[in-house]
């Protein structure tokens, strides 16, 4: 029988999470490659053969997005599968119109093919765009359910751009395994202020795998989603955080309005920075398209750790993906160099090197800042490099981790950290812990714990 020929487009993320739930093991279909966008470097590489399956005994080849013209040529694809996040729907659908010129079907798998049902309670936190706030949501869930004495593990969106085989399933408890596992600062980023909490986290490639491991020492897994990608497991509460500095980006970006849609609690954040037309407009598209959902206004709390910036000269480094494909042309760094009165913020263009000043020159409209473009050690090098070069006083750092331990810095750097702080609630609408509670009667009734007294 002819095997049906597939294509699935991505980002080493979901196009491998929906390669392993949906397609590894259907003799029906055959994959002949990934294609790879937004991360640098993660094409011309292959999907191992120990993750494929028996199936793929060559694994599967990883090319540029821009080859898939001459797969069409070369492979005679019947389908092409979408499978990465934080894009205008506009993309999507120029996308599908490349493959059905191309001659294939176009296909997006939806949550219920490839969502994965846990033994343990779920929650999980998405967003309409990256940059909205994910992170510190659920960290903020995280200490909720942990102070009524529940074990919280963390199953983080993947990035996996080393050694797959090596990253199948990785656990993350202490620093050490930061190091041993050679992470980049983007994970870092991710993995850091949970370790700090003490807290264990998982990632890697194979989701399924990860949350057998993961149930084994969780009375609640939290998903934390990556970009505006929806779970990889199916939640038994979806908390989605909206950008209000982003107003409209709810219903214009694949697939955040997906989970804005789904949702079944909306964080509009950012409240003491949007305007009060910009959280109406996210308002009004709650109301209109999931009316059900109940609304939390919340804040992101700055707070500078290490010293001081007002009357100095600084560079500011900021969370990349938030900048490239998240569109922001700031972060909090701009917003504390601006509240805490630093003298100025130093253009990094002058003395921005390889792929940072690659970046740069790609994203012209950014305000002057360093996304922290950290994907191996070869870019941390340049953004070592380029951070020594540059005349200030002081590194402000605005992405959530310890850039001293990564990086080997000529000038002192303070840091920018910032921690969800939940609004007083309108009348009779709930709270995050609220919304939690049935999460806590289910781990308690399972035998998880014992009520605090």
């Amino acid at each position: 029988m002819d095997r049906t020929k597939v294509v699935i487009m991505g980002a080493a993320g979901r196009d491998f999470h929906d390669f392993n739930v949906v397609y590894r093991d259907d003799p029906a279909t055959e994959v002949v490659a990934f294609t790879a966008t937004q991360i640098p470097g993660i094409d011309s590489r292959r999907y191992p053969p120990e993750l494929a399956g028996p199936l793929y005994p060559a694994g599967i080849p990883i090319v540029a997005e821009d080859e898939l013209e001459r797969l069409f040529a070369d492979q005679a694809i019947d389908r092409v599968v979408f499978a990465y996040s934080d894009v205008p729907h506009e993309l999507v659908m120029h996308q599908a119109s490349r493959a059905l010129a191309g001659g294939a079907d176009f296909e997006l798998l939806g949550p219920v093919h490839t969502m994965i049902r846990s033994t343990k309670p779920v929650v999980a936190t998405g967003a309409t765009r990256t940059g909205a706030g994910k992170s510190q949501t659920t960290r903020y869930l995280a200490r909720l359910m942990e102070e009524q004495g529940l074990r919280v593990v963390v199953v983080r969106h993947p990035m996996p751009y080393g050694d797959l085989v090596r990253q199948r399933v990785q656990r993350f408890a202490t620093y050490a395994d930061l190091d041993r596992h050679e992470t980049t600062i983007e994970e870092r980023e991710e993995y850091e202020p949970h370790l700090d909490a003490g807290r264990v986290l998982y990632a890697g490639v194979d989701y399924e795998a990860i949350l057998r491991e993961a149930e084994q020492e969780a009375d609640v897994v939290i998903w934390d989603g990556g970009n505006n990608d929806f779970p990889f497991y199916r939640p038994d509460l979806f908390v989605v955080v909206a950008d209000p500095l982003r107003p409209g980006h709810e219903v214009s970006y694949h697939p955040g309005e997906a989970n804005f849609r789904m949702a079944d609690a909306i964080v509009i954040n950012k409240i003491d920075s949007a305007t009060p037309e910009q959280v109406a407009t996210v308002r009004e598209d709650v109301a209109r398209l999931n009316p059900r959902a109940h609304v939390v206004l919340a804040r992101s709390a700055l707070q500078l750790v290490g010293g001081e910036i007002a009357g100095k000269r600084i560079a500011i480094v900021e969370d990349g993906p938030t900048l490239t494909h998240g569109g922001m042309t700031y972060g909090a760094g701009v917003v504390a160099a601006r509240r805490f009165g630093a003298a100025e913020v130093v253009d990094p263009r002058p003395y921005a090197v390889g792929d940072l000043a690659r970046t740069l020159a790609k994203y012209p409209r950014l305000e002057s800042l360093l996304p922290a473009m950290g994907y191996g050690r070869g870019q941390m090098d340049e953004l070592q490099a380029t951070l020594n070069a540059m005349p200030v006083d002081v590194i402000l750092a605005a992405n959530p981790i310890d850039l001293t331990r990564v990086l080997t810095l000529d000038k002192p750097v303070v840091r920018v950290r910032y921690e969800l702080e939940e609004l007083a609630p309108e009348p009779d609408a709930p709270t995050l812990a609220d919304l939690l509670a049935p999460i806590v009667d289910r781990a308690r009734e399972a035998g998880a714990v014992a009520p605090h007294s």
